[in-house]
């Protein structure tokens, strides 16, 4: 169950850093509550993932899942370059994200 909130409270940060490129520096009212509820909802279910997985590693799995779902929609949606060196290294990044994932302790 643990690994399961880790990986919402990730995909809801994937959400919460994609909204902030809609709240225009939290001036837009609706964009903004959406990204601060996706903000404190992903960081309490990290916050109770973390009662029973090490912090370091969900932490870092965590990131992992927003930052590479961030950079995937950013290209997808709203136009950001699709190197091959950029999807070379967001790879480098899903197999860190598995292998901590793997070699974690539950």
């Amino acid at each position: 169950m643990a690994w399961f909130l880790v990986i919402v409270a990730g995909l809801l940060e994937m959400g919460w850093s994609v909204g902030l490129k809609y709240t225009d520096g939290f001036t837009m009212l609706i964009p903004s509550v959406l990204t601060i509820a996706g903000i404190v909802l992903s960081m309490f279910l990290l916050s109770i993932a973390a009662r029973s997985l090490p912090i370091g590693t969900a932490y870092a799995v965590w990131v992992g899942i927003g930052a590479l779902g961030a950079a995937i929609l950013g290209m997808v949606f709203l136009g950001e370059p699709a190197t091959p060196a950029r999807i070379f290294f967001l790879g480098l990044l899903l197999v860190s994200i598995i292998g901590l994932k793997v070699t974690g302790t539950h």
